[in-house]
């Protein structure tokens, strides 16, 4: 069993209209952009992460936002629901920001003990708020929301599967445990992990696969401190048969990728360098960065990407 991987590191989703989607993370759920940059592939498309002050590892959310992009469809082999952790005592506050916002089909459930706070994204997006005391992370603090009622990073993902056992087990594999189970729910966390550091896996045997569009998960991304870290995860999956890329530099982390039993795309991305390496904190996330393999296309992006008003 690992022992490098902490939780969460990054979620990364695709959406239709990038204006819509920085509005829904920056103005509604109050989180902070940390960078504006572009998809490595397809340069012609932004990249937006939305996080905590620095774009801490376990709180940063990301978006290709692509126009003219087909809705995707829920269903099995994907991410189905992204939770933020709440402090405990706000999803009052949240059901009223979200009411007010026009946000429809919210919906109150608990899970495992944890009351939580469902709603819908813009594409369509599985999102919960789950209030979770004694957080010690910090929320962002200078947006529209009080910190004492801001999203301090992930609680964690749901994976909705047709089989659960095997990712179950690569988890397992991977440092996590199994913590409970209740119906077609199996929970899975990390004792000590970086408070992201839940995965649910929900089992729907006879679901229909989904379909990636508009409000999928592209990938989920596992944290590790640094390259070295890295690089024993990598061997270590290899050595049990998985099919991993080679490191990719992606700028602010480094990152490998193999697919689950389940068709889940996962990362396991650096928490070094950090968003900080190409700007200032006080002004993260406000010009638009460029991989060095294409800045040579700086003007002609400028013209193809739509400005994001903040």
């Amino acid at each position: 069993m690992l022992n490098q991987i902490k939780g969460l590191h990054h979620v990364t989703s695709m959406a239709a209209d990038a204006q819509e989607n920085n509005d829904f993370f920056t103005k509604l759920l109050g989180l902070r952009r940390v960078k504006k940059t572009v998809n490595f592939d397809a340069p012609d498309v932004y990249h937006l992460y939305y996080g905590d002050h620095v774009g801490t590892p376990g709180s940063v959310m990301t978006y290709f936002p692509f126009p003219h992009i087909a809705k995707g469809r829920r269903g099995t082999g994907e991410v189905s629901e992204t939770a933020f952790a709440v402090p405990e005592g706000a999803l009052d506050y949240w059901r009223e920001r979200l009411t007010a916002a026009g946000v429809g089909g919210l919906q109150d459930d608990t899970r495992f003990g944890e009351k939580r706070l469902r709603f819908p994204g813009p594409d369509g997006d599985g999102f919960a708020l789950v209030e979770v005391p004694d957080d010690s992370r910090a929320p962002f603090g200078h947006g529209p929301v009080p910190a004492d009622r801001g999203v301090h990073g992930f609680r964690g993902v749901t994976m909705r599967l047709r089989d659960g056992e095997a990712t179950a087990e690569l988890l397992k594999f991977m440092g996590y445990q199994e913590l409970a189970r209740d119906g077609a729910l199996i929970r899975m966390g990390i004792e000590g992990g970086n408070g992201a550091d839940i995965v649910d896996l929900e089992v729907l045997p006879d679901a229909e696969r989904a379909r990636e569009g508009a409000g999928s998960v592209h990938h989920v991304a596992f944290a590790v401190a640094d390259r070295a870290a890295q690089a024993e995860v990598r061997r270590a999956l290899l050595d049990a048969g998985a099919h991993v890329t080679p490191v990719i530099d992606r700028d602010y982390f480094w990152a490998i990728y193999f697919r689950t039993p389940g068709g889940i795309l996962f990362e396991i991305a650096t928490n070094e360098p950090g968003f900080d390496r190409d700007e200032d904190v006080a002004h993260l996330g406000e010009a638009l960065k460029l991989p060095d393999q294409h800045a040579h296309l700086r003007p002609q992006i400028e013209k193809t990407l739509t400005p994001i008003t903040d």
